[in-house]
Formats: structure tokens, C-alpha cells, sequence
């Protein structure tokens, strides 16, 4: 029997003690020998990295959600600048857009203009409307060029659709022109296809031309297109008036009247051209310089002459005497002779 405090005692307690250590020994080295064969512990890691792995992100979410929020916020005033300089941009181009459109348009129009007196021998002159008279009776414009640029009453009027009027008042810095609507304006006009002659009346209405006193066996029809026919000088020949809309007989049912639609446009645009017929420059010919006078026959010496005395003029006794005495000239080689 062993006393407290005893050599046995104390060796019965270092036993109890190395026992559990060799049991782990043997339990490590036992793992240790199935790791190397078999790999479980391999497995097992594997298996609690997984089942581990939820913890590491939760550990992590607070960095994430810190990262994240600044990266929102960098996002957010890089994102709302570049749209303030994409904004200004956009504004700036699309003012150039709007002026660069409006360049083209009018570049399109001033080319339709110009382009309206083509196959003529025209002088034409590029104005702009500045006013607009507005009494419903009357269809007048005024435009922004006078007698000190060139404009002269009777002038015709056109625009890139056709004959718009004619200049009626001239002073120095600007024109007035009737419309070709007006009530009071009439112009020469042809029927393209027929030939057919006639004149066009103005009815106050900007979209109607009236055309009385047409015979019943006159060849026109609904469809016709109208143009200038040069008589009387004012308006150049060939210029379009309109297009006729509609035919009907007159109160007397002697006639035909045919209302037409005009070709210009006469209620839009901004510029206008004047034009007028120029010279033929196939019709002039070379520059010829005036005849040089004859010189004075030289008086032979000694002679006195009267201080009274004037020279011979063309048609004197004394001319005619010193043509006489003059041979002619020989005309040049390939001239015919008299």
C-alpha cells in the first residue's frame, strides 16, 4: 500500500502522465503514415477550406463594402464631370450642327437662284426682301438694292421656282416690286406643249393665276405648264409662271378661263433675282478704232500764206482738189474690190 507522498506514488502519477502522450504520439504518427498513403489529410483539408469559407468572407465584407463604396463615389464625380464636359460638347456641336445646316440651306437656295438662268443671256442681280407690304389688296415687296446698284424699273423678278414680278419703283437705295399675284399685274405667257399665247392675270390670291378669254379650240389642258413668252420686252422668254389647274367656260360660254397655280414660290424665301437680257456677245463684233483725220498738206517754202486763211475742210473745193490729187490706196489681199 503506497502512502501519500511516496516514491510509488510519485511514479504511478508520471505514468498517468506519459501515457496520454504516447497515445498521441502513436495517434500522430498513425496519421502521418495514412497521409502518405492515402492522402486523407489532404482531403480533409480541402473539406474544412469549404466548409471555412463563408467565415472568410463575412471576415472580409467589411474591407469589400469599404472598397467598393469609394470606388462608387470616385465613379460617381468622375462620371457626373465627364457628363458636364460631354454636355458642353454636345451643346457646342450642336450649334455648329444648326449653323452648318443653315449654311447648307442657304448655299442650296442661293444654287437653285443661280441656277435659274441657265441656258439665257441674262444679266442677274442677287437682292434680298426686306420688307412686305401688308394690305390684302395689294402684293408688293420692297427689296434692299436701288438705282445706286443697278436696279431699274421694269426689271423681272424671279426666285428658283420662276417669275415672281417685276420692279415698279426705283429710288436710290431701294425697289419696290409687284408680285406677280397682284390684281393689278399681267405678263405674256406660253403654253409649253401647244405653243399657245395668252396672258396671265393676277387674283389677289398668292396660290391662284386667272387666264380669261381663251378660244374653245385653243389646245390647252389641266396639267399644261406655263412660261414666259418674251413679248414686249419686259419679261425674258422661257422663264416658268405656273402650272394650270383647272378649265372652265366664261359667263358668255364663248370662252374658256384657266386658273393656274404659280411656280414661285411667293410667300417664303429671302432673296430674290433681277434679271434683264443682255447683249448677244456673238452679235458684236471686233473693237474698230475711228478713222485717223488726213494730215494737213505742208506749205511749199517761200510761199505766203494769209493770216486769215483756214484750213480746207472735208467738203471744200481745196479737199476735194487734194483727194483728186491723191492716189488711192490699194486695198489689202483678199478684200473685194468695188
Amino acid at each position: 500500500m503506497a502512502y501519500p507522498g511516496s516514491t510509488a506514488s510519485r511514479l504511478s502519477e508520471s505514468a498517468g502522465g506519459t501515457l496520454p502522450l504516447l497515445a498521441y504520439l502513436a495517434l500522430a504518427m498513425l496519421l502521418m503514415v495514412a497521409d502518405q498513403r492515402g492522402g486523407f489529410a489532404s482531403q480533409a483539408r480541402q473539406q474544412a477550406s469549404v466548409l471555412a469559407e463563408p467565415v472568410w468572407w463575412l471576415a472580409a465584407s467589411p474591407v469589400r463594402l469599404a472598397e467598393g463604396a469609394g470606388e462608387l463615389l470616385s465613379s460617381r464625380t468622375v462620371l457626373q464631370s465627364e457628363n458636364q464636359r460631354l454636355t458642353r460638347e454636345l451643346q457646342v456641336s450642336a450649334s455648329r450642327l444648326h449653323r452648318l445646316v443653315a449654311v447648307a440651306e442657304e448655299n442650296q437656295r442661293l444654287r437653285e437662284l443661280l441656277g435659274g438662268t441657265r441656258g439665257y443671256r441674262l444679266s442677274a442681280q442677287l437682292v434680298g426682301i426686306i420688307d412686305i407690304d401688308l394690305d390684302p389688296s395689294r402684293q408688293r415687296i420692297v427689296l434692299d438694292a436701288g438705282s445706286d446698284e443697278g436696279v431699274v424699273v421694269g426689271q423681272a423678278m424671279i426666285d428658283a421656282g420662276g417669275v415672281l414680278g417685276q420692279v415698279i419703283e426705283v429710288t436710290p437705295r431701294r425697289a419696290t416690286a409687284l408680285l406677280l399675284t397682284d390684281p393689278d399685274h399681267a405678263i405674256p405667257v406660253q403654253v409649253t406643249r401647244s405653243g399657245l399665247r395668252t396672258i396671265a392675270f393676277g387674283t389677289g390670291r398668292t396660290d391662284r393665276l386667272r387666264l380669261p378669254n381663251i378660244p374653245q379650240s385653243a389646245d390647252i389642258r389641266v396639267g399644261d405648264r406655263l412660261v414666259t413668252s418674251g413679248i414686249g420686252g419686259r419679261f425674258p422668254a422661257g422663264f416658268p409662271v405656273g402650272v394650270v389647274e383647272s378649265l372652265h367656260p366664261d359667263d358668255t360660254r364663248l370662252f374658256v378661263v384657266a386658273e393656274a397655280r404659280p411656280a414661285a414660290r411667293l410667300d417664303r424665301g429671302l432673296e430674290v433675282l433681277l434679271v434683264s437680257n443682255t447683249v448677244d456677245e456673238t452679235q458684236a463684233g471686233p473693237y474698230v478704232p475711228p478713222p485717223e483725220p488726213a494730215p494737213a498738206a505742208e506749205a511749199a517754202p517761200g510761199a505766203v500764206v494769209p493770216p486769215d486763211a483756214a484750213p480746207a475742210s472735208a467738203g471744200s473745193p481745196a479737199a476735194a482738189a487734194g483727194a483728186q490729187a491723191t492716189p488711192p490706196a490699194q486695198p489689202p489681199a483678199g478684200a473685194p474690190r468695188p
